[in-house]
């Protein structure tokens, strides 16, 4: 009696507290966005007037900007609200604008890239909703009124989202140049569409409360019925004992076949495995990616193989030996890689099968490497294409 007066109680309160018993359920207003990948483009104002932080509105004579996309930004964005991002941006210093307390007699390209590092506000703020404040620290590299220099950087922005995936970013940013001579401090605000993606979802400070009181009204809802239930589980009880001795023989005969199957499929992949060492590898002469004779018969033999085994996948490998520049030879060990792939599909092999791929000199089999006087057997052996099993 005491247990349903109990679910009584905290149902009562579960229906106060959301004015609707149907409001428990869990909706996608109950999730947010935890984690993802963010890219933005949008238009970027320089104020380089001289003064950073007086006459931070005077758009006439201290503003500049370009009549198209300038700002191109890209970020990963995690859990614990940190984010990192990569920001490129370009624009024009006008003539006529005040740049460094003087009057700009020509138009001056400005190009900037940073990186930063910002802290989602949310965090500490609690969820906002749509509104989405951050701040961020960072460096990079701009080239501003002809003269380049690195900067510490300092922003500070909100977002505001449409969707999971669209909104708006607006942020300030001030650049202090790591080195003062002749290089001036500015400020870059910026406006633009946010786009992201790969997107980690989780429930929100409402949601975890409503699942909270969800999951308690369950456990009282469990424990009621228990109660309950408890003389026809004791009538039940030697009937279910049965059937879950019958089930754990039935489970054990299962397993047993499953066992057995996967020991005969271990088998057979080590018979192939076998017969593809019997097999050997294609070797080839030095700078040539071409079969010989042998090298076809070898691979006549390894369709053989394919055919007969259906289920059978495999990465074809090519390798060089350690002459020649590492760009030459990752170039060769493609060609190796698709001359002996095309063989095999001229076969009749489905190109799905035979997944090509290519190592240069990354891997040698010996001690050959670059500076080390070999024989030209030693060589050959690593100029090769080798077959493993990518699937059976």
């Amino acid at each position: 009696m005491k247990k349903v007066l109990h679910f009584a109680i905290v149902l009562f309160f579960a229906v106060s507290f959301t004015g609707n018993a149907q409001d428990l359920e869990l909706t996608a207003k109950d999730t947010i966005v935890k984690s993802s990948w963010m890219v933005s483009l949008g238009i970027n104002v320089v104020d380089d007037s001289g003064d950073e932080f007086g006459n931070l509105l005077d758009i006439e004579d201290g503003w500049n900007m370009v009549p198209f996309p300038s700002r191109i930004s890209v970020g990963r964005y995690f859990k614990n609200g940190v984010g990192l991002e990569a920001i490129g941006t370009y624009n024009r210093y006008k003539e006529g604008k005040v740049i460094d307390n003087e009057i700009n007699t020509e138009d001056i390209d400005y190009f900037g890239i940073d990186f930063r590092v910002s802290y989602d506000l949310n965090q500490i703020l609690g969820e906002t909703g749509f509104f989405d404040p951050y701040v961020g620290i960072g460096a990079g590299y701009t080239d501003a009124n002809n003269e380049g220099r690195g900067t510490y950087n300092a922003v500070v922005g909100f977002r505001t989202w449409f969707s999971d995936h669209w909104g708006l970013d607006f942020n300030s940013t001030g650049k202090w140049a790591m080195s003062t001579e002749n290089a001036t401090n500015h400020i870059q605000h910026a406006v633009g569409v946010v786009y992201q993606f790969d997107i980690e979802k989780g429930l929100s400070q409402k949601g975890e409360e409503k699942l909270a009181l969800w999951q308690e009204l369950e456990k009282e809802q469990q424990r009621v019925q228990d109660s309950i239930a408890a003389k026809q589980r004791a009538d039940e009880e030697a009937r279910l004992l049965a059937e879950r001795l019958e089930k754990e023989k039935e489970a054990a005969r299962l397993a047993e076949a499953e066992k057995n199957k996967k020991e005969s499929e271990q088998s057979r992949r080590t018979s192939i495995e076998n017969e593809l060492n019997a097999l050997g590898n294609v070797y080839f002469a030095l700078n040539s990616s071409y079969l010989t004779t042998r090298d076809k018969e070898l691979l006549d033999k390894l369709v053989v193989i394919l055919e007969t085994t259906p289920s059978l996948e495999l990465e074809i490998s090519s390798h060089t030996d350690s002459r020649g520049t590492d760009k030459y030879n990752q170039w060769l060990s493609e060609r190796r890689a698709k001359r002996t792939v095309d063989y095999i599909v001229d076969k009749g092999i489905a190109s799905d099968r035979v997944e090509p791929s290519a190592f240069g000199e990354t891997r040698l089999v010996n001690e050959c490497g670059d500076g080390i006087s070999c024989e030209e057997e030693k060589h050959q052996k690593n100029r090769r294409s080798e077959f493993v099993i990518s699937q059976y």
